[in-house]
């Protein structure tokens, strides 16, 4: 079955899709209303600048106009009604002027037409050009049947004067110029729309990939099972140089958190479910003993002494106490509970550690070696410290023949102190060591053992590593056939690192 695309995933999600499909509205929305903000700014401006443009032009004729008017009229000063001068060719049609008499009244007013003599104003049409000051001043006045008019008055040696010429000209083209914009404005905006509307949607679809990919995440059983390699968002929708990139780059990092820590916490629960079927086998099996012999005794059989089952008995309760000793000192070392902490010489303490490897087994060379530069004084547990190079020594001569040369060696540096336990046994399987330090790891990985030479249960050298760890230290094995060296490494105190006369030894413990 092949698996669905994010963008298939998207377009199944009935969440994704209405709040994309809401954000592009409300951008589209956002990015229409600025546009018809600019573009109506823009119409207004250019309106009304080029509505002063024509209009001081109309001003400027409508002065000229009174100016000609009053020289026309200068000719006959004494006939207040005399307009002849609008006879005289060049004047525009709709050209409107009028004789003023000393109260500003209308004495005679025509307007000149096209193709035939000046036609005198009616009373209505006189009335609208009353009130005028002859200061020059330019007045609109709308004159019933001729229209809106931009109209002045002069004055001059007594002569007063006042015209007029239409306003229709420039209106027409204010009106033309209103709509031309608009039409513009709407075709710039239907354009700008179609755009907008590609783009955005092209910008929000690697946001409709992420939110997919989170999506389909989130439906991933990480409950239960084996964790799957999860989904992440494609590399083209991780570019840090867009948002939307750089969402997906954060949502990839935040899955591959997610994802290593389930596979920690997958690999923790997997050792704790070992932990806990080796650790109730290890404590089944003197259970199992015990609970057989005191079964013989209780029948009291003679297939058996009772003072060897009582032996029995005492050494299997002795196994499952130090097991359940071991098991609580890693509780309580994982719980970093501290230790008894004083200064302990190192030297002294391997050396103890190697006498008592040998009483227990005097079939190997038991050596012990020391390289001193520097007092080997550390804080720390004396015992627990002890017990470690105890274990390590138990585990050589656990795991090696009769014969076999145990090297217990201690060197002090500057810094810290190691102390090297290594033998020429067999070595360590290879698929061993990399969890050598795992609790209940053990050569025989089959839980049956039945002689003293089968180990123990797997806790020492976990045990070793917990308790070095504890001191600030670490510990390490190399093997190889023929060569098998744990190496563990622990700080000086400080006022023993300023360096002491050397002090080398070798001795052979026979």
């Amino acid at each position: 079955m092949s698996t669905p695309t994010a963008v298939e995933t998207t377009a199944r999600l009935p969440w994704a899709r209405p709040r994309a499909r809401s954000m592009r509205t409300r951008l589209l929305v956002f990015v229409t209303a600025t546009l018809i903000l600019v573009c109506a700014a823009m119409a207004l401006t250019t309106a009304f600048v080029q509505r002063a443009y024509l209009m001081s032009d109309l001003d400027g004729r409508v002065a000229n106009a009174a100016a000609r008017s009053l020289g026309g009229a200068a000719l006959h000063p004494e006939n207040q009604d005399d307009l002849g001068f609008l006879n005289e060719n060049g004047h525009p049609a709709g050209l409107l002027a009028a004789r003023l008499d000393a109260d500003g009244t209308v004495a005679a007013a025509e307007v000149v037409t096209q193709d035939a003599a000046p036609r005198r104003l009616t009373a209505p049409q006189i009335t609208a050009l009353t009130g005028i000051a002859p200061d020059g001043s330019q007045h609109t006045r709308t004159v019933p049947g001729l229209g809106t008019y931009r109209v002045t008055a002069v004055e001059s040696g007594g002569i007063r004067v006042l015209t007029g010429l239409p306003m229709d000209d420039v209106q027409r083209m204010i009106g033309g110029l209103v709509v031309a914009e608009a039409a513009v404005a709407v075709a710039g905006l239907l354009v700008a729309g179609c755009v907008c509307t590609v783009v955005i949607r092209r910008q929000l679809r690697p946001l409709g990939r992420v939110a997919a990919t989170a999506a389909e995440v989130s439906r991933a059983p990480l409950d239960r099972g084996e964790v799957a390699a999860l989904t992440r968002v494609p590399a083209r929708d991780t570019d840090p140089a867009s948002e939307a990139g750089q969402v997906g780059a954060a949502l990839n990092r935040m899955i591959d958190h997610f994802e290593s820590s389930l596979t920690a916490r997958q690999r923790t629960e997997e050792r704790m479910r070992r932990f806990l079927a080796d650790a109730s086998h290890e404590l089944r099996t003197p259970l199992a003993s015990i609970s057989g012999y005191a079964e013989l005794m209780n029948r009291g059989t003679d297939r058996i002494e009772p003072v060897l089952a009582w032996r029995r008995v005492l050494a299997e309760s002795a196994r499952m106490t130090g097991l359940v000793e071991d098991l609580l000192l890693l509780a309580r070392l994982d719980e970093g509970r501290p230790l008894h902490s004083t200064e302990v010489d190192l030297a002294a303490l391997v050396a103890q550690a190697v006498w008592d490897a040998r009483a227990a087994g005097d079939g190997h060379d038991w050596q012990l070696e020391l390289r001193l530069d520097a007092v080997p004084l550390v804080l720390g547990d004396e015992a627990r410290l002890h017990q470690v190079v105890a274990n390590l020594l138990g585990n050589a001569r656990t795991h090696t023949p009769p014969g076999t040369t145990v090297v217990a060696s201690v060197e002090a540096g500057p810094e810290q102190c190691v102390i090297r336990v290594r033998d020429d046994g067999p070595g360590i399987p290879s698929g061993l060591l990399p969890k050598v330090f795992d609790r209940f790891t053990r050569a025989d990985t089959s839980r049956a053992r039945s002689g003293p030479r089968d180990g123990g249960s797997g806790l020492g050298l976990a045990i070793a590593a917990a308790i070095v760890s504890a001191h600030g230290g670490r510990v390490d094995v190399e093997s190889e056939p023929g060569r098998t060296e744990f190496v563990i490494g622990l700080p000086l105190v400080a006022d023993t690192r300023a360096g002491t006369p050397n002090r080398r030894a070798q001795a052979s413990l026979l």
